[in-house]
């Protein structure tokens, strides 16, 4: 999967993956709607790194690059990362 080069077309595949995801969940498909609700969080993740002014890595875990640019967050982001 890859991310769009702006953090905004990033938000915009990430509401997708959401809309997707209440779609498979009204119909049962339990593992698909985790799997949609995985890629809009990893989306989302590389949104934020992108509004900080870090290109997000190409692999689906981001957590050790959200944790290495920590300091370029705003405070309310940074309580909500542990």
């Amino acid at each position: 999967m890859s991310c769009a080069r702006t953090a905004e077309a990033c938000v915009k595949e990430a509401l997708r993956r959401l809309e997707t995801a209440r779609g498979a969940l009204s119909e049962g498909a339990h593992a698909y709607c985790i799997r949609q609700s995985q890629e809009a969080v990893e989306l989302s993740l590389k949104a934020a790194l992108r509004l900080v002014g870090v290109e997000p890595p190409k692999w689906h875990d981001v957590g050790p690059v959200l944790i290495e640019f920590e300091g370029r967050f705003p405070d309310w982001f940074r309580r909500e990362m542990p």
